[in-house]
């Protein structure tokens, strides 16, 4: 007999995690077990110094707040789980739990947690994930160190990304059975101009001619084209399963010297048939890698060839993320490519101007592409340096770059990267100086700061060398640095402005949203969780007078060297950033914009617990922040 009970439940856990990771049958074994209790609002659910239940429990309707005496520390509403800490700690509960609003609670058995969920890798990545978020150390020894990312097993020594990637684009097999002739099996392979047929029987191959068989075999006379195929298919086919790497292929076809791999469900001939990779479609495959990508930019004659090569680039990033390979590597993947594209861009504007450069110059990219944080493609920032030249030279001089800057910026645009909507390019006037007005600028901007200036040096400490003359930039960033000894409670204004922003939970750690406009009830990624720990990782390291890394996780790894005390923060600031640089570009690449405004109604509960959990390390960074730089006496 069906029990509608354990089904309604089952229907109400099977879309919340950690329990939509289970398989059906060892859901509905905890749905059959699971007491339902009913609390009225401010009865007890567990209080502090109690003993453990042997259960933990799931808000069904209502609400359930935890509290340590009587202060709200969590609230926990529909799908969310609570008693678990104390339970895996096998200790007295330390808190209160109690019913604000008239609630309906399920008690799941402590047997089944160890027996059925935390013996799930999906399922306990999510429970290690809720720790990381309710700690008040999430990056602690007691959470297991790190925060739950979903990185991958993949590291940076993997090197040429090309053996990485799995076979995506797999031919729709050719295909006859074991009584077509020959002469009817060529007739198939020439009208889908194809250089194989698979020879199946129950959707299973049993062999495969090539167009080599027909030549060695038919044109040669050792057999009459009306034979039946079986008479000269190779027969067992090799069979590779699917997603299978480039590379894997490769060393198939070596290992057996074949041209031709079947692709079944299960990667044996007993398999259902998918699919048919060829030699030729490796090489094609090889065409879309990062090396290739980039030669292909160094030969390109327009723009509008940098934008083809740019839409294949995107396509290799969204591989690489479906595929789990670190966000970091991928972005220095993508960085190379996007940091060549402007490096053609450029040579393309010198040629086209025609005249020769009136002196040496610098191109610099600001902001995400300066850091080599650039994945989506998002608007320009970029600045230009060129060599002092003597005043009566100067107007003529100026003039020159700025025309060759308007046109790099143009085709950069039809790339697809947006023109600024600030102007902060180097086409605009302010953003194209020579050496000594870059070292007036900034000085000006550090010795006497106001918000503006704040804000611009902040966007410009991120400037990295694109083209051009290096020493320029050099002579650049030792000048920055020599106004900053100069002026030394400058870095205590840019500790402000790194703290404008902090961790974006309400009281009951609720998602800020953005309150009006055209982004009203949208969570602002960018702003409120990426760009605090940007802010945090810059200014630490310039109080070192560290100049020498722009990107924010290679200025976290710096500090940890220097800072070996705080290295489980820093790491935790590093962990929190790819997360949220992983997340912002899976947005970005589903929803074809930015990916900076999120519809968190769109997240799932899992997807909106990992965001919650890299705002400790914000809120932690930002003390430290505080405490170092004496803020508390200026705010």
């Amino acid at each position: 007999m069906k029990n509608t009970i354990a089904e309604r439940i089952y229907d109400f856990l099977k879309d919340f995690p950690p329990f939509g990771s289970l398989e059906r049958n060892q859901l509905m074994t905890i749905c059959e077990q699971v007491k339902v209790g009913y609390y009225e609002k401010g009865s007890s659910v567990f209080t502090a110094n109690e003993e453990l239940h042997d259960s933990f429990y799931v808000v069904k309707d209502g609400a359930v707040g935890i509290f340590r005496d009587a202060i709200l520390v969590d609230k926990c509403d529909e799908g969310d789980i609570f008693g678990l800490r104390a339970l895996i700690r096998k200790s007295n509960y330390q808190l209160n739990a109690k019913a604000i609003e008239e609630s309906i609670v399920y008690s799941v058995s402590s047997n089944l947690l160890e027996e059925l969920i935390t013996s799930n890798t999906d399922a306990n990545k999510f429970l290690l994930a809720s720790f990381a978020t309710n700690t008040l150390s999430p990056y602690s020894d007691t959470s297991n160190g790190r925060l739950y990312s979903q990185e991958g097993e993949f590291h940076d020594s993997n090197g040429d990304l090309i053996h990485l990637q799995s076979i995506e684009a797999v031919k729709r097999p050719i295909i006859c059975t074991e009584d077509t002739s020959v002469d009817a099996a060529a007739k198939i392979m020439t009208a889908n101009r194809v250089g194989s047929i698979v020879i199946t029987s129950n959707k299973k191959p049993v062999g495969i001619i090539t167009d080599k068989d027909l030549r060695t075999k038919i044109a040669t006379g050792v057999f009459q084209i009306d034979v039946k195929v079986n008479q000269i298919m190779s027969s067992p086919v090799i069979c590779i399963p699917e997603n299978t790497s480039v590379a894997e292929a490769q060393i198939v076809m070596l290992r057996d010297r074949i041209t031709h791999l079947c692709i079944t469900k299960g990667g044996t001939p007993q398999t259902e048939l998918v699919g048919v990779l060829s030699e030729h479609d490796i090489v094609v495959s090889s065409t879309n890698n990062p090396s290739f990508l980039i030669k292909e930019v160094k030969r390109a004659k327009s723009a509008k060839k940098l934008f083809d090569i740019r839409l294949q680039a995107q396509g290799l990033m969204e591989r690489y993320l479906k595929q789990h390979i670190p966000v970091f590597f991928v972005s220095k993947i993508i960085s190379a490519i996007n940091d060549s594209i402007c490096k053609r861009a450029i040579d393309l504007s010198i040629e086209e101007i025609k005249n020769p450069l009136p002196t040496t110059f610098a191109w610099m990219v600001l902001g995400s592409q300066g850091r080599g944080e650039q994945l989506l493609l998002t608007d320009q920032d970029s600045a230009l340096v060129f060599e002092d030249v003597p005043n009566s030279q100067y107007e003529d001089t100026k003039a020159y770059f700025l025309k060759l800057a308007s046109l790099i910026t143009k085709k950069l645009n039809t790339v697809g990267f947006e023109y600024c909507p600030a102007d902060m390019m180097a086409s605009n006037s302010n953003w194209c100086l020579s050496l000594s007005e870059w070292k007036n600028q900034f000085n000006d901007w550090i010795t006497h700061p106001d918000e503006d200036k704040i804000m611009l040096s902040a966007i410009f400490f991120d400037y990295e060398r694109c083209y051009g003359n290096k020493q320029l930039v050099d002579d650049m960033s030792d000048s920055i640095f020599k106004s900053i000894d100069s002026y030394g409670i400058f870095l205590n204004f840019l500790a402000l402005n790194a703290i404008k922003n902090p961790p974006p939970l309400g009281f009951f750690r609720q998602f800020l949203v953005e309150n009006d406009g055209e982004h009203k009830d949208l969570f602002d990624i960018k702003s409120k969780a990426i760009m605090p720990l940007v802010d945090a990782a810059r200014l630490l390291v310039l109080s070192y007078n560290i100049k020498e890394y722009n990107n924010t996780i290679l200025r976290f790894e710096k500090l940890i060297d220097v800072e070996p005390q705080n290295k489980e923060l820093y790491t935790a600031c590093i962990d929190a950033f790819k997360i949220l640089l992983r997340f912002r570009t899976v947005q970005g690449l589903k929803h074809k914009d930015s990916g900076r405004f999120i519809d968190l109604k769109s997240l799932n509960k899992s997807d909106r617990l990992k965001l919650k959990g890299c705002f400790g390390p914000i809120r932690d960074i930002q003390e430290l922040i505080k405490v170092r730089f004496t803020l508390s006496q200026m705010l």
